[in-house]
């Protein structure tokens, strides 16, 4: 009987994102990231090289799931401010592993790096033809938002199951997002 090799890359993957998030690269092991894929731990190492390959692959992938969810709107920022936040909220499993990224892989990939600079490159011509307020860096401006919209899992305040103060902060990141970007008539956030 032939082996699905896609299935059980997947199967890797997914244990491997479940691993990482909990403990890191340095506490996550691949025994176990194997025996929850149901697969040889040997098949780890073929089809992604050491631990911290895998952990790259893994990055890689969230961070394309990500970019296919949360499409960037550099003349809407509030939106894509509470876009952010929403994708973070249906699993925040996600900002654990990127915690866990700036901790142990500070480094860009060259996948974020090209993609920040795809966005800053953006913001610079939304801030030009009158879209976002020219006041601050288009970099400055990024990394501003996304410290926003990440501020819920990134301090002791965040608690995903309380659902009536989540609302309420999606809503101040959106309005803090909206004052930042300063243009008056600027497009808004419908869901805020």
């Amino acid at each position: 009987m032939a082996r699905d090799s896609s299935a059980t890359k997947a199967r890797i993957l997914a244990a491997a994102f479940d691993e990482f998030a909990a403990y890191g690269i340095a506490g996550a092991r691949v025994d176990r990231i194997a025996d929850t894929a149901g697969a040889n731990k040997r098949m780890i190492y073929v089809y992604f090289g050491n631990k911290e390959q895998l952990f790259d692959q893994v990055i890689l992938q969230a961070v394309e799931r990500g970019a296919e969810s949360v499409p960037f709107d550099a003349g809407n920022l509030p939106r894509y401010a509470g876009a952010i936040f929403d994708h973070l909220t249906a699993d925040p499993r996600l900002m654990r592993l990127v915690m866990w990224k700036r901790l142990e892989r500070p480094e860009a990939t060259a996948l974020e790096a090209e993609s920040y600079a795809r966005k800053t490159a953006a913001l610079a011509t939304a801030q030009r033809e009158g879209h976002v307020d020219p006041a601050h860096d288009p970099a400055d401006l990024l990394t501003l938002v996304l410290g926003l919209a990440q501020a819920w899992y990134t301090t002791a305040g965040g608690d995903p199951a309380a659902e009536d103060h989540r609302t309420a902060h999606r809503a101040a990141v959106v309005d803090a997002v909206a004052r930042l970007t300063g243009v008056q008539g600027a497009p808004q956030d419908p869901a805020a």
